[in-house]
């Protein structure tokens, strides 16, 4: 049997019921919202179900949301099963003010490294993380610059001419 976007939320939804919403497919690709308590449990389900087989962690990044108030923060899994060549993505949100989030690193050792890059841009504090520390920033930077709660330009700049830009 081939393993379909319907079979994997059947599954998924026989194991975790109504805690998982927010069902899309964007491109054909699966992608849902979890409670971020819930994240370890559904990795661990997607990588030990027999039918699903999803071994592969493809990536783990951050979205900064400033207006969603109590979840500003979502991390985003991207998974994949290799055998059958099917991928899917699920998110969870927490809030900006306690970025915490259980670390995959037990399950997948790839998400070391993406996990280190979520933290050092987005400050998302990946608990059980074996060495949560800055990977690509300066170590005293003491903010995290992919947030949306900086300007992209340096305002104070003289020397640029704004009619090049489109906007004078």
């Amino acid at each position: 049997m081939s393993l379909t976007n319907e079979l994997i939320q059947q599954k998924l939804t026989d194991k975790f019921g109504d805690q998982l919403t927010d069902w899309v497919v964007p491109y054909g690709m699966l992608t849902f919202t979890a409670p971020k308590e819930l994240n370890l449990k559904i990795l661990q389900f997607l990588y030990d179900e027999p039918e699903l087989k999803f071994q592969f962690l493809t990536d783990l990044q951050a979205v900064h949301y400033p207006d969603s108030k109590g979840a500003e923060l979502a991390v985003v899994y991207h998974l994949h099963n290799l055998t059958d060549n099917v991928r899917l993505r699920f998110k969870i949100f927490t809030d900006i003010s306690n970025p915490d989030v259980y670390s995959a690193t037990s399950l997948f050792a790839a998400a070391n490294f993406m996990e280190r890059e979520t933290y050092d841009f987005f400050g998302v504090n990946f608990k059980g993380h074996p060495n949560l520390i800055r990977i690509l920033n300066v170590d005293e930077m003491d903010y995290f610059p992919m947030r949306k709660e900086f300007p992209l330009e340096d305002q104070s700049r003289a020397d640029k001419d704004d009619e090049m830009f489109g906007r004078g």
